[in-house]
């Protein structure tokens, strides 16, 4: 037990605890801090019952806030022409990857559109890691305001609690990239890994978790030389939005992304037992609105973000693969200039700027991540993408 509850309390990216704080939290169980620990160190493991029975329904095992849908900025979806995709291969596709929701729009038409396994329009899915690319693009806001001066500056500018710390001389873009050259262990199944154990220890009242932690790691390697996923990071990217902008993240959310993209539902984001929003992962969304957020990439933010931001943001700025395969600010890059974010069991947006095609997608897959499965959405990604061609 001890085991699971240290791989998925490091995967939830935060200790969840009951909901207060912001005025428009969502209510949480009824639960002591004990049994919030127990219901979060459990996620890796849930079974396949769990997962299609949880994955849409978050806000009622976790605390969280939400961000408020404005039904006056409603971003309509018209119809599209039908993408030239046989049901029974889109079905088939569905059924052996466990997909709740499939969404392919062109030039912001909806041109397929399946649900299953429970998840209806109205519903809503958890996104995992794809929430990395939204703390990403509240940078970008950020920076269009003029509260983040510049990702050439220092990190300990805007969290100076990590002054004397191996982040001394890193940059805010080396922290998007996650190039920061500290050292890390990203492995979910060892209990001693760095992720495993970011929220285990306690902290005294007004510290950050995550700064606690992020700030006694050792640096491995000069800034800027040598990509290494840490899902920290993204937390601490988190903690400089909401200290640069006075926000919470969902506040700031909900005015730089919900109502610009004219997102259809409210949102919610887990919070942890600071009643701050977990930035790298842990909200969740209707499909219709993941469709709707990489459009807002697509079409370049709206003048909501810094001129030219998602340009920049998704391209690569470090070589994680052979093949064309890299990591922007926040992003995954592809082949053929397209872009994405990404979360476990199965969640993604994949956007193709050529073709002005976005592809958003939400399962429980049987598996958190496995090869086989990734190369399989792969190739009926290359479908979609002829297809809509």
């Amino acid at each position: 037990m001890k085991r699971r509850m240290l791989t998925t309390l490091a995967l939830a990216g935060a200790v969840l605890m009951p909901a207060q704080g912001f005025g428009q939290a969502q209510p949480a169980p009824a639960a002591d801090e004990a049994t919030q620990r127990q219901v979060g160190a459990e996620i890796l493991f849930w079974s396949q019952a769990q997962r299609d029975s949880n994955f849409p329904a978050m806000e009622k095992i976790f605390p969280g806030n939400t961000i408020k849908a404005d039904p006056a900025k409603l971003r309509v979806l018209p119809a599209g022409k039908p993408l030239p995709m046989a049901t029974a291969d889109v079905n088939a596709f569905m059924t052996s990857m466990n997909v709740a929701g499939l969404i392919v729009l062109q030039d912001g038409k909806v041109r397929l559109e399946r649900y299953a396994r429970g998840l209806t329009a109205e519903g809503r899915w958890t996104s995992f890691s794809v929430a990395k690319s939204f703390t990403s693009t509240l940078v970008g806001a950020a920076m269009k305001d003029g509260l983040i001066k510049s990702l050439n500056d220092p990190v300990t500018r805007y969290i100076p609690d990590l002054a004397g710390s191996g982040y001394d001389g890193v940059t805010v873009a080396q922290l998007m990239t996650m190039t920061s050259g500290v050292k890390w262990n990203e492995d979910y199944t060892d209990p001693k890994s760095d992720v495993a154990r970011m929220f285990l220890e306690p902290v005294a009242a007004g510290v950050d978790p995550t700064v606690y932690f992020m700030r006694k790691l050792p640096r491995e390697t000069t800034p800027g030389t040598k990509w290494v996923y840490k899902t920290g990071e993204t937390n601490l990217i988190g903690v400089l939005v909401r200290r640069a902008t006075g926000k919470t993240l969902a506040a700031y959310a909900e005015e730089k992304i919900w109502k610009p993209a004219g997102m259809e539902r409210d949102g919610f984001w887990m919070k942890d037992q600071t009643g701050a929003e977990v930035s790298g992962c842990c909200l969740s969304v209707s499909l219709r609105d993941y469709a709707r957020f990489g459009q807002f990439a697509l079409e370049g933010g709206h003048g909501i973000v810094k001129d030219g931001w998602f340009a920049d943001a998704t391209r690569a700025h470090a070589k994680v693969a052979p093949g064309g395969y890299g990591y922007g600010y926040q992003w995954w890059t592809y082949p053929e200039g397209r872009y994405g974010a990404q979360g476990i069991f199965g969640q993604m947006i994949t956007i193709d700027p050529a073709s002005k095609v976005v592809v958003a997608m939400v399962s429980a897959a049987p598996k958190a991540s496995d090869r086989p499965l990734t190369l399989a959405r792969l190739a009926f990604f290359q479908k979609l993408m002829a297809a809509a061609k």
